[in-house]
């Protein structure tokens, strides 16, 4: 491989997108010399479905791809089994072997639209978990104490807290994460702000091993499009991977004007410079925020689907939201009840645009639900026949008896 040393080149894999970079000298060191690093990244296959937040590392991994280092993906098929339990206040709920085995193969069709496949190398780390015996896990879990591992916030917290118990299971698996830089002898590892700790086990189960301590790097963790908290299907807050370009863009064109700046610095390989333009031309108010919005959807939109898809997806956009036109007669599909009105969760549910009547509070609870024009947040609505039910942006339902 023919590593890019450039000086900007460098900078990008340091700076661009990155929370800390541990130990950043020893790392900058070796970039700069053109040593072939082997950058791993790991991910539980634990849903079927990516969102632009698992992108973010995913998006780095690829720089480091595309300056001539050897990208090392890690789906943690094992580790899935106890689920990571970083920033959790309870334990995960566990995942059969047959969801998982659903989950890892989407997972990497997904990985394959940032990163390049033919020059990837992919693990599952059941390949060394699945064959270890009961005595070869002991062994590894004895090689770190309870008290490091405790040195989590989530797990002390969780400690002192009976209502929320924490299981050895879920002590364990900072350890196996940390074991997986071994067996791919990892020189650097990538992940989000919360995994640190994680991340630094790796570096300690490879001092035991008498390995070269991988570098560390973490990237911030993507604030969803509420703007609130961290990206999650479960907060509603998502861009879906799988989600069409029109979705993709009416999406990211919902976002507060506070993330624009951000989203493009992570989701975008619009150059720093210019990002940092569009910084201060919105400080300035030298530009409408709406305008900038659908370059940044326009842009997100392009990474996954290309041009011509972006540029239908924003048309589209235009003539559904900002030329105030309704939708179209074909967008709208006929949701027919027995009883009018009828309750709005149990349309939404009807019409397929929610899973379950919980998943339908909450849209509802977020102000993603309006009938005829405007936001409904009331549990308890009824919809008379008629009535227009519209779900996020290009979701409409009309209610008939």
């Amino acid at each position: 491989m023919n590593v890019n040393v450039n000086e900007e080149t460098v900078a990008e894999l340091l700076d661009r997108g990155v929370e800390e970079a541990i130990v950043r000298e020893h790392l900058e060191k070796c970039l700069k010399e053109g040593r072939v690093l082997r950058v791993k990244f790991g991910i539980d296959p634990t849903s079927p479905n990516m969102h632009l937040g698992h992108t973010v590392p995913l998006r780095k991994l690829r720089q480091f791809q595309d300056a001539g280092h050897q990208a090392v993906l890690i789906i943690g098929d094992a580790t899935a089994m106890i689920g990571d339990p970083t920033g959790r206040t309870e334990a995960r709920q566990k995942l059969s072997r047959a969801d998982i085995d659903v989950n890892k193969q989407t997972y990497l069709e997904q990985a394959g639209k940032i990163l390049d496949l033919e020059k990837l190398e992919v693990h599952h780390n059941g390949e060394w978990f699945d064959s270890m015996s009961a005595a070869g896990f002991l062994e590894l879990t004895s090689l770190v104490t309870v008290q490091q591992v405790l040195q989590r916030e989530d797990f002390q917290k969780r400690v002192d807290d009976p209502d929320h118990p924490l299981s050895a299971l879920e002590l364990a698996y900072p350890v196996m994460q940390g074991y997986d830089s071994v067996m791919v002898t990892s020189d650097v590892e990538l992940g989000g702000a919360d995994q640190k700790l994680n991340l630094l086990m790796g570096r300690r189960m490879q001092r035991k091993f008498d390995q070269e301590e991988q570098d560390v790097m973490t990237v911030p963790l993507l604030v969803g499009t509420d703007g609130e908290r961290k990206m999650s299907k479960s907060f509603g807050n998502a861009i879906l991977l799988a989600d069409s370009p029109e979705d993709k863009f009416a999406k990211t064109m919902s976002i507060p004007d506070g993330l624009i700046v951000n989203w493009f610095t992570l989701l975008t390989d619009l150059p720093m410079s210019e990002v940092s333009a569009i910084s201060k031309s919105l400080i300035r108010d030298e530009v409408n925020p709406r305008d900038v919005k659908a370059r940044l959807g326009f842009e997100i939109v392009k990474g996954f689907h290309g041009y011509a898809a972006a540029q239908a997806a924003q048309d589209a956009f235009n003539a559904l939201f900002r030329d105030k036109k309704g939708p179209d007669a074909e967008q709208v599909i006929e949701v027919r009840v027995d009883a009018a009105p009828a309750r709005l969760l149990e349309v939404l549910v009807a019409a397929g645009f929610v899973q379950s009547k919980g998943d339908a509070r909450r849209q509802i609870e977020q102000g993603g639900v309006k009938v005829d024009g405007e936001v409904v947040r009331d549990l308890n609505a009824t919809v008379p026949p008629g009535a227009i039910i519209q779900k996020g942006p290009r979701h409409f339902a009309r209610v008939t008896k």
